[in-house]
Parts: structure tokens; C-alpha cells; sequence
């Protein structure tokens, strides 16, 4: 088995996010929580803020990073080397993708 060298990166990419998440999940909670439940009229209305937004947006984003870095140290760590770049590969793709489906849709009720 070889290096792949980017142990270090991966450790600090999800020590960040960890931290991030610390703050921001009991923020997440406390922002989103009222409008769980709500009618689609009063959570647009309430998302139409830009706090409410931002928190959601930015949690989710670093939640979708942090679950695409773990998600790529478990692929290096139990698929064989031919499968491993296309799972990273795919991974990654779904991961950004889900980011940009929830700042579009994020967007798309604050507007």
C-alpha cells in the first residue's frame, strides 16, 4: 500500500469544519428550528431574511464538506486502488453538487 501524502490536509480540512460545526450547529437549530413544521408560506417568508439564509447556507455547505472529506478518507481507506479515483471522483461530484442545489434553493426563497 502507498502514501497517498495527504493525510495532513485531510486531518486539518475536517479539525476546521469540526470546529465550524461546533458553532455552527446550536445556531442551525436555534435559526431553523421555529419554521419546522411551518406552512410553505411562513418559511419562505421567514427565509426571505438574510440571517436566517446565511446560517442555513453556510451550515450547510460546511456540513456537506465535512461529510465529502470523511467520505473520501473512508473510500481510501477500505476500496481497492482501481474502484478508489472513481468513488473519490463521484463522491466529490455528489458533494458539490448538493451544495449547489442548497445555495440555489437557499436563494431561490430568500429572492
Amino acid at each position: 500500500m502507498s502514501t497517498s501524502k495527504s493525510g495532513t490536509g485531510h486531518f486539518l480540512e475536517m479539525t476546521i469544519s469540526s470546529i465550524a460545526l461546533l458553532a455552527l450547529i446550536p445556531l442551525f437549530i436555534v435559526i431553523v428550528g421555529p419554521v419546522i413544521g411551518e406552512d410553505y408560506e411562513v418559511v419562505t417568508k421567514y427565509f426571505s431574511r438574510p440571517f436566517p439564509a446565511i446560517v442555513f447556507a453556510i451550515t450547510m455547505t460546511i456540513v456537506l464538506l465535512h461529510f465529502k472529506s470523511g467520505v473520501v478518507t473512508l473510500i481510501e481507506d477500505y476500496v481497492d486502488h482501481p474502484a478508489r479515483r472513481l468513488w473519490i471522483f463521484v463522491m466529490s461530484c455528489v458533494s458539490y453538487l448538493s451544495i449547489a442545489l442548497v445555495v440555489l434553493a437557499t436563494l431561490r426563497l430568500a429572492i
